[in-house]
């Protein structure tokens, strides 16, 4: 991907940008999430599916998370939103978003959730409006994903969301120190308006919820 041409368009730019789902609201990352991506992320059993979350994970490595995902947000050449449950905004449970591939450059998709909320279809839920949001407001034609063979569960969803397999081979994983075995996925743009036009990710025709808060968030710098 060229670095220079941005991923997402003005709309998304601004930490006012909110996607809701069902039971969802999707934000942008802040300070205050700080010890709630600590608490959750640093958690073996998530941070270990992981590329780049370490165990234990560090308030500050936290914080140069949160700083680097708004930079990014702001640019345009990722999407990096908290997932929130629907009337609750301040409590983050997870993270969902999209941005260059490390190894490609291409949009790349990533996502975790805490595991007390583990087994409610929230992430497919976080992952669908995401992808939506992606596609109906982007240029690019295709999002890469990968999950590490181990993790049955991150492939459910990604095959849930339409994405197909491509095959499996080593990737490096940083935070884990090493190469690791990985099951590698594709999803373009013509299969999600398909799989849309059937009602077959979750919106069921229905075009994708925006809202915008009413008051700007509290900035970094405050």
């Amino acid at each position: 991907m060229d670095r220079s041409k941005t991923m997402f368009p003005d709309l998304t730019r601004d930490d006012v940008f909110r996607l809701e789902t069902r039971s969802l609201w999707l934000r942008w990352a802040r300070l205050a999430d700080t010890q709630a991506i600590v608490r959750l992320a640093g958690e073996k059993a998530v941070a270990e599916m992981t590329a780049r979350i370490p165990h234990p994970y560090h308030p500050d490595d936290a914080e140069r998370f949160i700083f680097m995902s708004r930079r990014s947000n702001a640019d345009g050449q990722g999407l990096q939103l908290a997932i929130t449950p629907k009337g609750k905004p301040n409590s983050l449970i997870g993270m969902v978003g999209i941005g260059p591939s490390a190894e490609t450059g291409k949009p790349d998709l990533g996502y975790w959730l805490g595991t007390p909320y583990w087994g409610k279809g929230y992430v497919t839920e976080a992952v669908r409006a995401l992808i939506d949001a992606f596609f109906a407001y982007g240029e690019e034609d295709e999002i890469t994903a990968c999950a590490r063979v181990i993790n049955p569960g991150s492939r459910r969803v990604l095959e849930k969301c339409g994405f197909a397999y491509q095959g499996a081979g080593l990737s490096e994983l940083p935070a884990r120190c090493g190469l690791y075995p990985v099951d590698h996925f594709r999803l373009d743009r013509r299969t999600w308006e398909s799989l849309k036009a059937w009602g077959q990710t979750g919106f069921v025709r229905e075009p994708l919820s925006l809202e915008v808060e009413v008051e700007r968030e509290m900035s970094l710098a405050s």
